[in-house]
């Protein structure tokens, strides 16, 4: 590889920019499939033989299957399209000048054939966070800190027009940072399909090193709704709820159940 494998030789970190462009993704142009172009795919792997101490920042407006990636490189950023300061953004992550707390809006699935078909609009039939059943590679609001938090003591109240739901966060790590603490609702078993969970609720939470705080999120009633199509209406159905607090669609810390 030329000049860049005597780089990757000589230095002690690699950092390897990836990923796609208006080439691959833009509107009015589907893309074929979810992986990395064949060519940056291999030269990943030949340099990671040579180093493998490599962080690699993602430049993508769309979710990839890295797969390998995952399972191999130590560190990967993922920067979107970050616009004309994300050199300086990205510098401020990887040097630890920033603690980084951003969070998935989207899943990233491990392959498309894990998919139904892109033109089937039916996401009950295992699309999205609320429908899909399998393993992915990185879940709907997930997303990597410098530092750790614990979650605790979760309470959940009715509150005539709105559910509170209560808890104590800790950063137990040694540095300042933020977490973003997801509410989650399962409805009531109705007979119907209905989602394996919902976000109804997050909050950005700074906490500096050891500090903790109780963090209250309220949930309108209104939103415990699901689409009735016998009745062409919204419904809130009666029964327990499933109160899931965590710091992403897959990783629930706290979970509870109100009888609404």
């Amino acid at each position: 590889y030329g000049e860049a494998g005597k780089a990757v030789r000589e230095c002690e970190t690699v950092i390897a920019v990836m990923g796609i462009n208006k080439t691959i993704e833009r509107e009015g142009q589907d893309r074929y499939d979810i992986q990395l172009p064949a060519d940056q795919r291999e030269f990943l792997q030949e340099i990671y033989k040579v180093n493998p101490n490599i962080v690699v920042v993602l430049i993508a407006g769309s979710s990839l299957a890295v797969n390998w990636m995952d399972e191999h490189i130590p560190a990967i950023v993922n920067a979107w399209y970050p616009g004309e300061q994300g050199g300086t953004a990205v510098a401020e992550v990887l040097f630890g000048d920033y603690n980084p707390a951003g969070r998935l809006p989207l899943t990233y699935y491990k392959s498309l054939n894990e998919l139904p078909p892109f033109d089937d609009y039916d996401i009950t039939k295992g699309r999205t966070y609320q429908y899909f059943k399998g393993e992915v590679l990185y879940p709907f609001g997930y997303g990597l800190s410098y530092t750790s938090f614990r979650y605790s003591h979760l309470s959940v109240t009715d509150d005539k027009e709105e559910v509170s739901v209560a808890f104590k966060l800790k950063n137990t790590g040694k540095y300042k940072g933020d977490e973003v603490v997801q509410v989650y609702v399962k409805l009531p078993d109705t007979g119907k399909v209905i989602p394996i969970k919902e976000l109804k609720g997050f909050r950005r939470v700074t906490l500096n090193r050891g500090e903790e705080q109780r963090i209250e999120i309220k949930i309108r009633k209104e939103l415990l709704r699901c689409w009735d199509e016998e009745k062409a209406d919204f419904v809130r159905p009666s029964g327990n709820y499933t109160i899931m607090v965590g710091a992403s669609s897959k990783d629930i810390r706290l979970e509870t159940g109100i009888l609404l």
